[in-house]
């Protein structure tokens, strides 16, 4: 006989059932526990409302102007080169 078959039988026996007078009660810390749990989500779920709320319903520019370079793609800091027209790369603003 082989250990596979053995192996799958004493793995498939289920155990007794749990009876007994403790079998399926639930501490009070339980109980507790879950109460400030979902005390918790619900302070949190309102905290997030508040901030929400708060938020301004779009996050376009008032004036876009001032922000045309950053729509543009341009990045700060890196200066453009233009050829002078003597022939020599100066560098320039746009």
């Amino acid at each position: 006989m082989s250990a596979l078959p053995l192996l799958t039988e004493v793995l498939a026996q289920t155990p007794g059932t749990p009876t007994g007078p403790e079998f399926g009660k639930a501490s009070p810390l339980g109980l507790i526990i879950v109460l400030v749990l979902l005390a918790g989500t619900f302070l949190l779920i309102r905290s997030m409302n508040r901030h929400i709320r708060g938020l301004p319903a779009t996050f376009e520019p008032e004036h876009p102007e001032p922000d045309q370079d950053a729509d543009d793609g341009t990045e700060h800091g890196i200066a453009r080169t233009e050829p002078d027209p003597d022939g020599k790369r100066r560098e320039g603003s746009g």
